[in-house]
């Protein structure tokens, strides 16, 4: 392989070069921009998701780790939450169950319990099973 001078190469190797550089930094900058802003959004949504298990325990006196937290019951990308776990020690879902619907502004670390229900143990979340359902927050997702 042998090395022309720069006289001799042809001028649209250069313009070559410049597009292929340029798409390349606009690629980059596009990626850092979809970077960050996933993780500002994942760190909102951590903040969150923190208060949300500080609340529950918070407002149930009991001080679980095994807290299940669904983001989907009460919506889909609406940022409210039901946080299941036991009303007594034991494994996760053997006890009967306390779920809050929680949602609102990190306030103090916390956020506003809205309603909830009880599940009895070894069920899954589904609507039928729901029962003693309270608050204004549950309108819908709790049986009649």
């Amino acid at each position: 392989m042998s090395v022309a001078p720069a006289s001799a190469r042809r001028p649209e190797r250069g313009d070559v070069w410049l597009i292929e550089t340029t798409l390349l930094v606009l690629v980059a900058i596009v990626l850092a921009v979809a970077t960050v802003n996933d993780l500002a959004r994942q760190v909102g949504t951590n903040h969150r998701l923190i208060a949300d298990l500080r609340t529950w325990r918070h407002y149930t006196g009991h001080d679980y780790h095994n807290i299940s937290i669904d983001q989907e019951t009460l919506g889909a990308n609406t940022q409210r939450e039901a946080l299941c776990g036991n009303t007594s020690a034991g494994a996760p879902g053997a006890k009967t169950q306390i779920c809050l619907a929680i949602w609102g502004p990190v306030l103090d670390g916390m956020r506003t319990v809205h309603g909830g229900w009880y599940l009895p143990p070894y069920v899954e979340d589904v609507r039928a099973k729901r029962y003693g359902c309270f608050g204004s927050g549950v309108e819908g997702i709790c049986p009649r």
